[in-house]
């Protein structure tokens, strides 16, 4: 599943990090500490690997 925003992407990148050990899951913030539980390491590849280009910085809540 593609991220929708640019936040939503960085937090991916941030969640795969902590999932492969190369940054610690006590330094994640907001929606990267749930995704990192929630998600698989796929999952989190697909959504990072996203491009940023066009996205919004952050999604709207609707």
């Amino acid at each position: 599943m593609p991220a929708k925003s640019k936040a939503q992407q960085k937090a991916a990148g941030a969640a795969l990090a902590a999932k492969r050990g190369e940054k610690k899951k006590s330094e994640l913030k907001g929606a990267a500490k749930s995704m990192v539980e929630s998600m698989s390491e796929r999952e989190l590849r697909e959504m990072a690997s996203t491009s940023r280009r066009g996205k919004p910085e952050h999604a709207s809540k609707s």
